[in-house]
């Protein structure tokens, strides 16, 4: 069977080549019987567009780029899912980037990237999306770019981005634990390189501000967003002359190093020690009992930010507007108040 090709696809649908490169690219001059007809032609014939050809026969490119530095393989996989769903939408490619993000030279890494690759714009992961040194760079360079960042509202600051309140969500999850009976609630930070971090602290910090619980920095421990530290940190924690009641991990990684720390110390989870974290990935479900966190859906967070991108690319400034995420608290077996006995065996 022969591979179909655009001129199939115009012969199908009755109409001129140009018509269906126009709906293949989204453009908003076709009628919408039009394009309607052109698409169930494209589906029918099984067309795809070769994306490499449209970028050489234009002066437009058909791919973004996704720029990351984190090692949590749950939320890559998630912001790729994410900005697949997109690029499928609107007959865009992606291009995945790792990178070191405390590397100097990273803006010209970047532009080289975008150069070398032909792509249209990149969508930054945390932290770099938060270094407004590399933004300004690539700025400079005129590269279209939308962020993902920690922030409580939009930060206004005229670079496209979609922001994550962090610090609502970690004031419920601190305020929920105090609402069960916890005074002495362990804080253990994720990476100071990411806004997050201290944003999750200050709403850790609110909370106990609101309740008029003062602010006891021996339970307070830096790390950075991983089971390791998680595990040490909690381990610091417990060996206090007065360990505290509860742990709040900054990420579900963190939370779940804690849980381990509990095990070896034969604590009985939640009845010995409540455990929160933060994120719902699949530590927090996977785990026993299943983790106490906050939702925030990756994928959704991506799928916006692709669709800010391309309409920036497409010049939409209506469409091309900033947008904002709350993540909801997601209460589970591992919290519960201080000093409830467990329930009796029924062996």
């Amino acid at each position: 069977m022969s591979i179909a090709t655009i001129k199939d696809v115009a012969r199908h649908a009755q109409v001129s080549i140009k018509t269906v490169s126009r709906v293949i690219n989204h453009e908003p001059s076709v009628h919408q019987n039009t394009r309607a007809r052109v698409q169930k032609a494209i589906e029918e014939l099984r067309y795809r567009p070769d994306l490499s050809a449209r970028s050489l026969r234009s002066a437009k490119t058909f791919a973004i780029g996704l720029v990351y530095d984190n090692p949590n393989a749950h939320y890559v996989i998630s912001l790729q899912t994410g900005l697949l769903t997109v690029c499928r939408e609107t007959g865009f490619g992606l291009q995945i980037h790792p990178c070191d993000s405390s590397k100097s030279g990273l803006a010209r890494e970047l532009a080289e990237l975008v150069q070398r690759s032909h792509l249209a714009g990149l969508v930054l992961a945390p932290p770099m999306s938060e270094d407004m040194r590399l933004i300004k760079a690539l700025h400079a360079h005129k590269i279209p770019l939308v962020r993902i960042i920690s922030a409580r509202k939009d930060p206004e600051d005229g670079y496209p981005c979609v922001f994550i309140d962090d610090r609502d969500a970690a004031h419920d999850i601190t305020e929920h634990l105090i609402q069960l009976g916890h005074t002495r609630i362990g804080f253990l930070w994720g990476g100071k390189r990411h806004l997050s971090s201290p944003e999750r602290y200050q709403g850790y910090v609110d909370a106990l501000n609101a309740y008029g619980i003062k602010l006891d920095k021996n339970l307070i421990v830096a790390g950075d967003y991983s089971f390791d530290d998680g595990f040490r940190g909690a381990r610091k924690l417990l060996a206090l002359k007065s360990p505290p009641t509860a742990i709040f991990g900054s990420n579900d990684e963190i939370a779940a190093g804690v849980l381990a720390a509990a095990r070896v110390a034969g604590l009985n989870v939640p009845y010995d020690l409540s455990i929160a974290g933060f994120e719902d990935s699949p530590f927090s479900r996977q785990s026993w009992p299943a983790l106490t966190t906050a939702h925030q859906s990756v994928e959704t967070v991506a799928l916006h930010a692709g669709r800010l991108l391309i309409e920036q690319l497409r010049g939409n400034a209506e469409g091309a507007r900033n947008k904002g995420f709350s993540p909801d608290l997601v209460v589970r077996g591992s919290t519960a108040p201080p000093g409830v006995k467990p329930p009796a065996s029924k062996l």
